[in-house]
């Protein structure tokens, strides 16, 4: 039960008004909309339609995953230009993972792996159904959460094969969903100047179709705060919302913001308040989205938290050793403990629940 009253929302950008009472009238958000959502300077107006929508969705929970994540290697083919985790042979950071040292990072006790990293120049798609496969054998209660829509495509190209002969090769492996990276923005303009030798949004979505027609739920993300535009932001969020209506299978969506590291693209990591705009977009646009995650490892901690009152239902969870954004220099910690992540959530008002990979509720902590 939502416990916001209308007149609660007190409005001190008058523009706001009009998508308020879409908001309570159940209507859909349009891109104008959205366009006024990222451009206000009213944020606790903002911030309460977010929570508004959040609780009539969620109630007062919020989510979170025992979980580890694994990069196996870092060495790739693609040089997307806001990546400063990918590596060629003989860079001095460039690392495989034996199976050992996987294992090693992984307990009985988690609820999910979630696997990503390069497209390495000579690994077969076997070695990476074996990471798979030795994780389930070791340990078959974990779920696994593997390969952006990009490493699928990779694995297609290179064992020959098609999307569905793939997907089915890694559900033999162990694979339940997919990790919604990879897509950055969809927007050509930006593709061509950040990622062009990487995939472009049809293919994207055509391997996330396909997943969710194949009975893969999967996540969808955003990569802001770099030389994306407010229009190229909210265009995206309502592909999504398009390809949701026509294929379910999303479970949350993930907005990214970009740690500049080295990368150029921008002098610094987009601001708190930029943050807590696009979650509360994020929220208030895909209304048949059922979580907008507040990713801690790129929000921090601090963001992250307040972020729970702007639309967000989701934390992510412990993490473990994350790679790709600290090598861009992330501020966050390398792992947040169960504990921790209980209290952030009541900090902030909210019920935490701990959840499994496909959001099936294991704990409520009241």
């Amino acid at each position: 039960m939502t416990t916001i009253a209308v007149e609660d929302v007190v409005f001190h950008d008058q523009a706001l008004i009009p998508v308020w009472e879409k908001v309570l009238e159940g209507k859909r958000l349009d891109r104008q909309d959205g366009l006024g959502l990222l451009n206000t300077w009213d944020l606790t107006a903002l911030g309460k339609m977010a929570d508004f929508v959040k609780r009539r969705k969620n109630d007062a929970f919020v989510y979170f995953v025992m979980n580890q994540q694994i990069n196996p290697t870092n060495l790739c083919v693609l040089d997307c230009s806001f990546c400063d985790f990918a590596a060629k042979p003989g860079d001095a950071h460039a690392y495989e993972m034996t199976m050992e040292e996987i294992l090693g990072k992984l307990s009985a006790e988690l609820s999910e792996v979630h696997i990503v990293g390069g497209l390495h120049p000579k690994w077969k798609f076997e070695d990476y159904l074996d990471i798979m496969r030795g994780i389930h054998e070791a340990f078959p209660t974990i779920q696994i959460k593997a390969w952006t829509a990009v490493e699928i495509d990779w694995f297609a190209r290179i064992a020959r094969l098609s999307i569905p002969e793939v997907l089915e090769r890694c559900r033999e492996a162990g694979l339940q969903s997919l990790p919604g990276g990879g897509a950055e923005v969809f927007s050509e303009r930006v593709r061509e100047a950040t990622f062009k030798h990487k995939m472009g949004a049809e293919r994207w979505f055509e391997v996330h179709r396909i997943a969710h027609e194949m009975g893969f739920p999967s996540n969808a993300t955003l990569l802001y705060g770099h030389i994306e535009t407010y229009e190229e932001r909210v265009d995206h969020m309502i592909r999504l919302r398009q390809e949701q209506d026509e294929q379910p299978g999303f479970l949350s969506f993930i907005p990214l913001a970009l740690q500049p590291g080295n990368t150029g693209l921008a002098d610094r990591q987009a601001s708190a308040i930029e943050d807590l705009r696009t979650v509360a977009c994020a929220r208030l646009l895909l209304d048949n989205f059922e979580h907008i995650k507040s990713y801690w490892v790129m929000l921090g901690e601090e963001t992250a938290s307040v972020a729970l009152n702007f639309g967000a239902s989701d934390l992510d969870g412990t993490i473990g050793e994350e790679r790709i954004a600290h090598y861009a220099q992330a501020k966050s910690a390398l792992g947040l403990a169960r504990d921790k992540l209980v209290s952030m959530i009541r900090e902030s008002g909210k019920i935490p629940a701990e959840r499994d990979a496909l959001y099936n509720v294991k704990t409520v902590f009241n």
